[in-house]
């Protein structure tokens, strides 16, 4: 036993005589060991130090659990991007889906809209007092135009359009701060706004401002306390002027002449002059719906069901410029909403050489092929199918625009069908993967059939998007 304590006690011994160096205090140790001498003011100033790093370092955690936890969240969440390119009627789509199943949110906003359903109007306005400016300076009163034919417009007609100048400025002043870096009206001749600018804020000021008190105004005011920049007094003192010279014989003539088709542009409320340009005008929900708004950018919009389903909706810019910042949105999306109008006779705004319909069947065929998009449902919806069934009932003949359309009759079955097998063929040929072709004929502006039509397929997304989560 004395032999075991022996021993025991000369391993301590050699091993207490090694020559062991200090460990090295890391470098937070070093920041935060009191220095010698520390006053007791001083350390309390560096335990407050400490505690508020601790505070920030608690914060930054719960910050980046938080973010994943909205990520994982978001990643089981439907996504839906809606496509087609400038005016194909992505956003008037998206209006039809909130009345459908966020109606809550969509009366909400129908303030706002009032403002951009009056400045649609006023946009009407505009073009038809340009056409009617040029027909009185290149023909004069009663005199020949270019064409030949004979000018009946008469200083009558100039008075009137004279009388409506003011709604033009009251309109760039207004649009101007929808969109105000690099405006240029000869450049963005209608209402466009940059997705996530605050635009809905700059129109909420204008028609929410008579309801502040008298104290504190920030901006001009009427006598009834509507902000300057309402346009609703003025659009009301012009009700008259507006309804005169759209329904004039002569103007019409004009417009018949030149081959202006005012009523098959979007955002066309000139019919419903007499109804909008009045104080206490309140939008309708088909008026919101047919509202136009062109928008550059990206906008998100959440949507809670009443199934417990959370969907995010993506509405994208469709002009050629816009179409690069799509990609970052293809990844892990559940469907897709094409939408492409048969304007078979249109030409696309930004490039007056390229048919609309062709262009359309070119981003067709480029989303159909892509790979980041081969799990994902593609839903075709042949919009306008109403400016469909007009421009033919004109005469139009498909034939002339599209040659392989041959002696096919020119009715709205016929179109229909060719169109259709059209985009089915490229749908099966180019996809990646098998996969099933659903295609809608629409009319955006119809809010009852199109909402049935999105109920369908509001459930047929849902169900593919519990198929691939092995839910059902």
């Amino acid at each position: 036993m004395a032999q075991t304590k022996l021993q025991s006690r000369s391993s301590v011994d050699r091993f207490s005589s090694i020559n062991l160096k200090p460990v090295q205090d890391d470098a937070w140790s070093s920041i935060f060991k009191p220095p010698l001498n520390e006053t007791v003011e001083e350390k309390r100033e560096r335990i407050a130090r400490q505690q508020e790093a601790q505070r920030i370092s608690r914060e930054i955690d719960e910050g980046i659990l938080e973010s994943k936890k909205l990520f994982d969240k978001k990643k089981k969440a439907i996504k839906v991007l809606l496509l087609g390119q400038a005016e194909s009627g992505k956003s008037t789509m998206l209006r039809n889906f909130q009345l459908a199943f966020c109606p809550t949110y969509f009366h909400g906003e129908a303030l706002i809209w009032k403002t951009i359903i009056q400045l649609n109007l006023i946009g009407s306005v505009k073009k038809l007092l340009s056409i009617v400016e040029d027909e009185l300076e290149t023909s004069g009163p009663r005199s020949r135009s270019p064409t030949g034919s004979t000018s009946s417009l008469s200083d009558h007609h100039r008075r009137t359009r004279m009388r409506l100048l003011p709604l033009l400025s009251m309109e760039t002043n207004l649009v101007r701060q929808l969109l105000p870096e690099h405006y240029d009206p000869s450049r963005t001749p209608e209402i466009c706004v940059r997705a996530g600018s605050g635009w809905k804020t700059v129109l909420e000021k204008v028609t929410l401002e008579r309801r502040l008190p008298p104290t504190g105004q920030r901006r001009p005011m009427t006598n009834d306390g509507r902000s300057k920049d309402d346009p609703t007094l003025v659009l009301a003192a012009s009700k008259d002027d507006i309804i005169s010279l759209w329904e004039d014989k002569s103007v019409r003539e004009v417009l018949k002449r030149r081959g202006v088709r005012l009523e098959d542009s979007p955002g066309f409320f000139l019919t419903d002059t007499a109804r909008i340009a009045t104080v206490d005008y309140e939008p309708t929900e088909a008026d919101i719906v047919r509202a136009r708004l062109r928008t550059f950018g990206v906008e998100e919009h959440r949507f809670l069901q009443d199934n417990g389903s959370e969907w995010y909706i993506y509405d994208v810019g469709g002009s050629r410029s816009m179409r690069p910042q799509w990609v970052p949105y293809f990844d892990d999306v559940q469907a897709i909403i094409f939408l492409a109008p048969l304007s078979f006779n249109q030409v696309l705004e930004e490039d007056r050489q390229v048919n609309r319909l062709e262009d359309s069947i070119y981003l067709w065929k480029e989303v159909c092929s892509n790979p980041l998009l081969a799990r994902a449902n593609i839903i075709l919806f042949l919009n306008k199918m109403d400016i469909l069934q007009k421009t033919l009932a004109a005469g139009i003949k498909v034939a002339t625009y599209v040659p392989s359309y041959g002696s096919t009759p020119n009715d709205v079955e016929n179109v229909t069908k060719y169109f259709k097998e059209k985009f089915r063929a490229y749908h099966k040929r180019l996809s990646p993967r098998p996969r099933t072709f659903f295609c809608h004929e629409t009319s955006a502006i119809d809010t009852k059939a199109t909402q049935a039509v999105l109920a369908g397929v509001r459930d047929g997304i849902l169900r593919h998007h519990l198929e691939e989560l092995n839910v059902i």
